[in-house]
């Protein structure tokens, strides 16, 4: 597929400086540019690989100076890595779907199967399934009995789905993520010596446009349902545990665990490995650093980080603090000593 730098523009709102026929048929970082490739340049720093880029078109941010000449086609916008995205998801829009069952995917005579699916090889289809139009099921994913997937669904190869979830539309879910796992329910009967496993009875409830990365594990509910509201996105490497509630287009990075029963509010943003405990609520908006440790309800539109969270400035004073402690000491230990004398001499 190519594209004129004119057309770019036209799709971008944006405007262009140079060759406006000059075309590209790929991406690629300004640092890593190449012959027929578009890049972008949206951080001023960068702006030395703008006179030496081979790529033949770049995206410029309206307020970017240019003091030297360039020997690629600019195309000036507001946002150039907003218009990047779009341009990538344009992309990703046009390669040709995959389509049909193989033949060599077990498809359950007992499910439901939309328009346009595709079931790749080895992918398990359980009864009572529900697959909507357009949904991409790569191979070896395993759908359990009683599942329901709303249109334009992606399960990536060796994803499992245990019983009874629910998927709205438009739901990715990446490679070796399990969701519908039991939660962690055990009661310890001492008269027996060992735990009592709680039978969890409940679900999980994935609402629309969600993505959840690779080997996340999102677990069902004891009873209910464990809930991830429209818009979330989850990086790698998650848990969420057994009766958790996550607000609509909250994000979280790789390694975040929230315990069980945990309400979390809207847009919120957690950092990688945050630690969130359970039977707490959190408020809208709360932006959590990266290693924080939550033990207690947060209200809304908060920017915290630390165990407990505290407020980002106050952090990062009291780390450069801690730093000095061995000198502190030292000098303590001195006015101490300075003390001790002054109280002799009386």
């Amino acid at each position: 597929m190519e594209f004129t730098a004119k057309q770019i523009a036209q799709l971008i709102q944006g405007r262009v400086e140079g060759d406006d026929e000059v075309t590209i048929n790929t991406f690629a970082k300004i640092e890593e540019s190449r012959p027929g490739a578009i890049s972008f340049l949206a951080n001023p720093k960068y702006t030395h690989y703008l006179y030496e880029t081979k790529s033949s078109v770049v995206l410029v941010d309206e307020d970017i100076t240019i003091d030297q000449p360039v020997n690629t086609t600019l195309i000036r916008v507001r946002n150039a890595r907003d218009c990047v995205a779009k341009l990538l998801q344009l992309y990703e829009s046009m390669k040709p779907k995959k389509n049909g069952i193989d033949s060599l995917a077990f498809v359950s005579p007992k499910a439901k199967i939309g328009k346009d699916v595709y079931i790749g090889a080895f992918a398990y289809i359980g009864d009572g399934v529900e697959l909507g139009d357009d949904c991409l099921i790569y191979p070896h994913a395993t759908i359990m009995d009683n599942c329901k997937l709303g249109k334009g669904c992606i399960v990536y190869p060796n994803v499992s789905i245990y019983h009874e979830t629910h998927f709205g539309n438009n739901v990715t879910i990446h490679s070796g993520s399990v969701i519908g796992a039991d939660g962690f329910g055990f009661a310890p009967n001492e008269e027996a010596g060992s735990y009592d496993k709680i039978p969890q009875i409940g679900n999980v409830v994935i609402e629309d446009d969600v993505e959840i990365g690779a080997n996340t594990c999102i677990d069902r509910a004891t009873m209910g349902s464990t809930i991830v509201r429209k818009g979330v996105k989850l990086d790698n490497l998650i848990q969420i545990a057994h009766n958790t509630d996550i607000g609509r287009n909250t994000v979280m990075s790789a390694q975040v665990g929230i315990a069980g029963s945990t309400k979390v509010g809207e847009w919120c943003m957690f950092g990688g490995q945050t630690g969130i405990s359970g039977h707490i609520e959190i408020g809208n908006k709360v932006a959590l650093g990266a290693q924080s440790g939550v033990p207690g309800n947060i209200k809304s539109n908060q920017r915290l980080i630390g165990t407990p969270p505290m407020e980002q400035r106050k952090f990062f004073k009291s780390q450069a603090l801690i730093r000095r402690l061995p000198e502190l000491h030292e000098q303590i230990k001195t006015l101490l000593k300075e003390v001790e004398e002054l109280k002799k001499n009386k």
